[in-house]
């Protein structure tokens, strides 16, 4: 779902300033130049600010926003090669199809 600026500063809880500084940052998407977010922009920001909250400074900021990037992307790879692995016939070692694969 995509929304205006004025619903996702309210969403995300953060003003204009911070958003402004947040996107020249690159700390936000792209696709927040264009001024429509979406619900992952959301979840971004809150994660930015609960992060400069307890603490973080502006240097661990794009390290801690790359580490998740990077597990999402892994959970995301992951979920590939399990439905690629959930899609082949089960086999035996040999090659040899087990029984449950069999049609009769």
């Amino acid at each position: 779902m995509s929304m205006e600026t004025r619903e996702f500063l309210s969403a995300a809880r953060i003003d204009v300033g911070m958003m402004t500084a947040w996107i020249e940052a690159g700390w936000l998407g792209p696709h927040c130049k264009s001024e429509e977010f979406l619900d992952i922009d959301v979840a971004r920001a809150r994660l930015i600010r609960d992060l400069t909250d307890i603490g973080v400074n502006d240097e661990g900021i794009p390290v801690i926003l790359n580490l998740v990037d990077q597990l999402h992307g892994l959970r995301r790879a992951l979920h590939e090669v399990l439905s690629a692995v959930r899609a082949q016939p089960e086999t035996r070692p040999g090659g040899m199809p087990s029984r449950t694969s069999r049609s009769y």
